[in-house]
């Protein structure tokens, strides 16, 4: 990518170097005509690795970044499929365009291989020029320096020998990098400039590539653990897994947890009432195939636990009731847990019981039973209006609104089904005086169901915590590179590339000529400013003479009169207070 030049007044056409201060390389703009496909192919790469089409590439790989937010991707086919339901007549044209697919789609792809090959075709040959450039000496001072941005003259009876000497130490003293020439000094100075810029593109690159190894080669999964329960990092045990091409289900990483408590804070006063200040997960874990060697671990929010190469982060948690449910005989048909999905801040959960093996029922055919409702961790005083709602994220007051179905659960259909939703096709909502039969209970209540279904009991409650198991290995890499991105960036833009040159010479009268000039890398006054300090430090060992010179005295032996400044007293009279630049 190149830079804009700095180009101030016109210098002589042999000191073309005195005026480049960039490693940039020059942009061509003009279509090659007549010069066969190897010259379009020239041109073509010159225009791909030029400024203006990297800055398109960027805005065109940020701008196919928003589909990719705005529309829910594969990597969590639950909400796709809900989309899909609800924009049945779009779905189709958003398959074609691969916008449930957008980071691994053709088109976002292509920009992104066009801006790593940008990239590589900028970084390559500037760095090659800059090496060049620090390995040659600073340019000599130009035969003219009148034609500099900023400059000062002024004469001294300093030996010219001396004053060079005195030239050569400050600028030194000064960390510029100095070259001395027979009558002149020539330094230079802000190459952290082009370093900064230099940085900037192999960190930009890093990030891509970060990205990029990120997307190849990561996987996560989620999965829901009950207190007391455990995990094992296999597929089997994940509720759901997405891989990627060098990373599928034989590369998980060995290891499992248990959860052992977890511990839930909320404001309980003021008008951030129900905020959540804690989220805490107890685990014990292990690392690899033996479950002997447990450790124990404290897993949060922003603070997941990392085993191998993997992090285990805590997304999500909720409410599980336990519940006993009888049939006709009073016989134990179901017990135990089952979550239910949070759907508010108060977390109001609805979630479904399905009772697969209840058996017989009162008529003598077999069938199942499902229970569909909330549980409410705090339940409001009043429903109506509003239908079952909690009204505080913390269990100060459970309850469990249920409603019963009998039938058939279809689950030997052979068809998926989500297992927090019900499918009540061939199910049907037992009644009560024909209204939908519907029971609130409290802990270690009990409802007796109708038509002689048996029974069920609200036993407790347990809670429960979502963690998303992660694995991506380029993200070290793209961090790093966002870093030193903006690292490389407050260089280039902070730093000015600026040249300094110093000449003292015998004038006709006896006296000497001191003449300094300095040339920036952009417009800055920053430059006029150094040139004045420099000019007034090196009148500690060249000071100015009392008396000017006659009015028909050459100010310069051996310089043509016409290209010589006038004569100026002191040198700061002779800086220019804004300097002149032309880009």
């Amino acid at each position: 990518m190149s830079d804009t030049k700095t180009s101030p007044q016109p210098a002589d056409a042999a000191e073309p170097d005195v005026e480049r201060l960039s490693t940039a390389p020059e942009e061509n703009d003009a279509v090659p005509a007549g010069i066969g496909a190897f010259g379009w192919l020239r041109w073509f790469w010159r225009q791909l690795t030029s400024m203006r089409v990297a800055l398109l590439l960027l805005f065109l790989l940020s701008l196919a970044a928003i589909p990719g937010s705005l529309v829910p991707q594969n990597t969590n086919a639950f909400k796709v499929a809900e989309w899909k339901n609800a924009h049945k007549g779009l779905a189709p044209l958003y398959e074609k365009l691969q916008l449930f697919d957008v980071y691994s789609s053709v088109w976002f792809s292509a920009i992104y291989i066009l801006l790593f090959v940008s990239l590589a075709g900028c970084i390559l040959p500037r760095t090659w020029q800059f090496v060049g450039v620090l390995r040659a000496q600073p340019p000599a001072a130009p035969r003219n320096l009148t034609r500099m941005p900023v400059y000062a003259a002024w004469h001294t009876d300093a030996d010219p020998e001396q004053v060079n000497a005195a030239a050569d130490r400050l600028l030194r003293k000064r960390r510029f990098r100095v070259a001395a020439d027979p009558g002149s000094v020539a330094a230079e100075k802000g190459y952290l400039r082009e370093v900064g810029n230099l940085l900037f593109h192999f960190a930009l690159f890093a990030l891509l590539t970060g990205f990029a190894w990120a997307s190849l080669a990561s996987g996560s999964g989620t999965k829901i653990v009950l207190e007391g329960q455990g995990y094992s990092n296999t597929t089997t045990q994940l509720d759901d897994f997405t891989g990627s091409r060098f990373y599928g289900v034989d590369d998980l990483d060995a290891f499992g947890f248990k959860l052992d408590g977890f511990t839930a804070g909320y404001q309980t006063s003021g008008p951030a009432a129900g905020t959540a200040k804690e989220f805490i997960a107890n685990v014990r874990y292990w690392d690899g195939a033996d479950s002997g060697k447990q450790k124990n671990a404290r897993i949060e929010v922003n603070h997941p636990l990392e085993v191998g190469g993997s992090k285990v982060f805590l997304t999500a948690h909720g409410f599980a009731p336990v519940v006993t449910v009888r049939n006709a005989e009073d016989e134990i048909v179901y017990r135990g847990p089952t979550v239910f999905l949070p759907q508010d801040s108060n977390v109001t959960s609805p979630g479904v019981i399905k009772v697969n093996d209840y058996g017989t029922g009162p008529d003598g055919q077999k069938t199942q039973l499902a229970f569909k409702g909330f549980f409410l961790p705090t339940a409001a005083a009043d429903f109506t209006g509003t239908g079952p709602i909690s009204t505080f994220p913390a269990a100060a007051d459970p309850r469990l609104v249920l409603n019963v179905y009998a039938g058939d659960l279809r689950t030997d259909s052979g068809l998926p089904q989500n297992v927090y939703e019900l499918d009540d096709k061939a199910m049907t909502q037992l009644k009560v005086n024909d209204a939908p039969a519907t029971a609130i209970l409290k802990v270690g209540e009990g409802w007796k169901l109708p038509d002689g279904y048996g029974s069920i009991t609200f036993d407790g409650y347990q809670q429960w915590a979502n963690f998303t198991v992660s694995h991506r290995p380029g993200n070290v890499v793209a961090l790093l590179g966002a870093v030193t991105a903006i690292l490389g960036l407050i260089g280039s833009l902070f730093v000015q590339r600026r040249r300094i040159w110093v000449r003292a010479v015998a004038a006709p009268d006896g006296r000497t000529l001191v003449e300094v000039a300095g040339l920036g890398r952009s417009e800055s006054a920053r430059t006029a400013e150094e040139l004045a300090e420099i000019a007034v430090e090196l009148q500690d060992d060249a000071p100015a003479a009392d008396t000017p010179p006659a009015a028909d005295t050459p100010p310069g032996s051996g310089t043509p009169a016409d290209d010589a400044p006038a004569a100026a007293d002191s040198p700061a009279a002779a800086v220019p207070t804004a300097p002149e630049t032309k880009e």
